[in-house]
């Protein structure tokens, strides 16, 4: 049996869910219930027995892995060049936010015919216009699937670190295969190739990739903005603890270059209770998802209990 809450956990709850909703799907997001209600028996891309639906459930892995993946992605030059020169993330970073939180929610729970739609639209609607000449003179486009499987190996990557790191229960080392294997299938429809498709594979492809990583100024400078993000001092602070939470998912390699070293002191004593408590909070307040509640009700199926307890693990995914 559910404890009952009392009116000011109520209300503490309602506000938190609000406005997480609100910063991440936008005020329209959760308006488009079509997306995720219909048709009845359509599985979309993945279905309720995937190990993405279980992933992507998430919310603290999920909020923290998706800032993990933005500052993973970063490093690649030419990624980091795109969204410099045509993203407004400066002036107005919540729709950008809202814009790749719709795409991953939409393709992981919509129905097949919408997933593939919100996947079409990116690849032959966005991604056209996006290309230019980075400041090191190479030229780059948003469609070259070097960089397609570069932005998905380190989002997918990030959320299934910010998961086992965040989440309960941990995954199986077969289970982290099959969801690897299952996230490669919409990278591909979106035009990456060469994806990797297992744990090891995915180890290997980002330390084949190093030697083309660099922290530019741009992505030094962008990470900052989006860690000083925020109306006034409680929501920058927020910001600061989703952030540093974010930054202990990333290897080692990584977050030397983009500044984000600190001690392993700090990390433990510090960042790790914090992330914890926000993580806490948000699984609190946000479950049970309403998205996901639909897409089961899709199948004829109520979704699992939401975890009910959460627990930090020693390690994110080692790679």
């Amino acid at each position: 049996m559910t404890a009952r809450l009392s009116a000011p956990a109520r209300g503490l709850k309602a506000y938190v869910r609000h406005e997480v909703n609100v910063s991440v799907h936008g005020a329209d997001g959760l308006r488009l219930k079509e997306r995720y209600a219909d048709p009845p028996g359509d599985p979309g891309l993945f279905g309720p027995d995937s190990v993405t639906w279980r992933v992507h459930s998430d919310s603290p892995g999920m909020l923290m892995g998706g800032f993990a993946s933005l500052m993973l992605q970063s490093l690649h030059p030419l990624a980091m060049a795109g969204v410099d020169q045509h993203s407004d993330f400066r002036t107005d970073p919540l729709t950008r936010l809202n814009r790749t939180a719709a795409y991953v929610v939409t393709t992981t729970y919509g129905s097949r015919q919408v997933a593939e739609a919100a996947v079409a639209y990116v690849r032959d609607r966005i991604h056209p216009h996006i290309h230019g000449t980075a400041p090191d003179g190479r030229p780059y486009r948003a469609g070259d699937p070097h960089l397609l499987t570069w932005v998905h190996v380190a989002e997918c990557r990030c959320f299934l670190a910010g998961y086992e790191r965040f989440g309960a229960p941990p995954l199986t080392a077969s289970e982290r295969d099959r969801y690897f294997r299952e996230v490669a299938v919409p990278a591909r429809l979106l035009g990456a190739r060469d994806v990797p498709e297992s744990a090891s594979e995915v180890a290997q492809y980002l330390r084949d990739m190093q030697p083309e990583l660099q922290a530019t100024e741009a992505a030094i400078e962008g990470i900052h903005f989006i860690r000083n993000f925020g109306a006034n001092p409680r929501e920058r602070a927020a910001v600061r603890v989703v952030m540093n939470g974010a930054a202990a998912l990333l290897p080692g390699w990584a977050r030397d270059p983009l500044r984000l070293g600190r001690s392993d002191a700090v990390r433990l004593l510090l960042d790790r209770p914090l992330a914890q408590a926000a993580g806490r909070t948000l699984r609190w307040a946000m479950q049970p998802s309403e998205i996901v509640g639909m897409a089961y009700a899709r199948m004829g199926l109520t979704p699992p209990a939401p975890h009910s307890d959460w627990r930090v693990h020693a390690e994110a995914s080692n790679f």
